[in-house]
């Protein structure tokens, strides 16, 4: 089977088990990851919080609500990059897009679009990353020497107030259901991005012709 098919196939039941942090409660000498990784969206039964590595019982508050901040950006980036292989591939050389001329695999695709378009791409990455820094992270200035890239206290880790559609739901419980459904969606994306990743890189052929082969 395919590394990018089975990467997704293997990883898809099991994505659930991936909690934030820890398989296991923090020792009593941490109580401040156990007062706040307790309360962290994302870890589900039967295995709970899965932090192998230790990472969880090292971290303090703000330490972290940097790892769900990162874990979420991660994986929404990664959500569109699903997205992009799938589409970028089955509509080449039919897109009105750069007149239809970027073809092949889709990690080949960057490499043909035109050098206007990488102005374009990194304006849009600096104003959306400069937004999200603005909103969440304390200004440097501020910030003791000690404690680089300090979150704000009343900041919660993703939540840029950016709800065109409004589908944030009111209810805590309904909102807390949606926040576990983008976090499992992200960690199998960033799964299968890398698949794909592999897969094209592997033998030069598109995961779209994989899929139809």
């Amino acid at each position: 089977m395919k590394l990018a098919i089975s990467s997704v196939a293997l990883m898809a039941g099991s994505a659930a088990a991936f909690g934030p942090f820890g398989a296991k409660a923090p020792a009593a000498s941490t109580p401040v990851v156990k007062s706040f990784a307790d309360d962290l969206v994302g870890a589900l039964p039967p295995v709970g919080f899965w932090d192998p590595l230790g990472f969880a019982e090292k971290a303090n508050d703000s330490t972290l609500k940097r790892y769900r901040e990162a874990e979420l950006t991660h994986g929404r980036v990664a959500m569109l990059a699903v997205i992009g292989f799938l589409v970028g591939e089955k509509v080449e050389g039919s897109s009105f897009l750069f007149d239809a001329q970027v073809s092949g695999p889709a990690i080949t695709h960057i490499g043909q679009v035109p050098e206007g378009f990488w102005a374009l791409l990194l304006l849009s990455i600096g104003a959306a990353e400069q937004f999200r820094a603005e909103k969440g992270w304390v200004d440097p200035s501020e910030v003791p020497i000690d404690q680089p890239g300090l979150l704000r206290a009343e900041y919660v880790p993703g939540d840029l107030g950016f709800d065109p559609l409004g589908l944030k739901p009111e209810d805590p419980e309904e909102f807390r259901e949606m926040q576990t459904k983008e976090l499992q969606n992200g960690r199998l994306a960033m799964l299968a991005a890398a698949g794909f990743l592999a897969q094209e890189a592997a033998d030069g052929k598109g995961i779209i012709e994989h899929f139809m082969s």
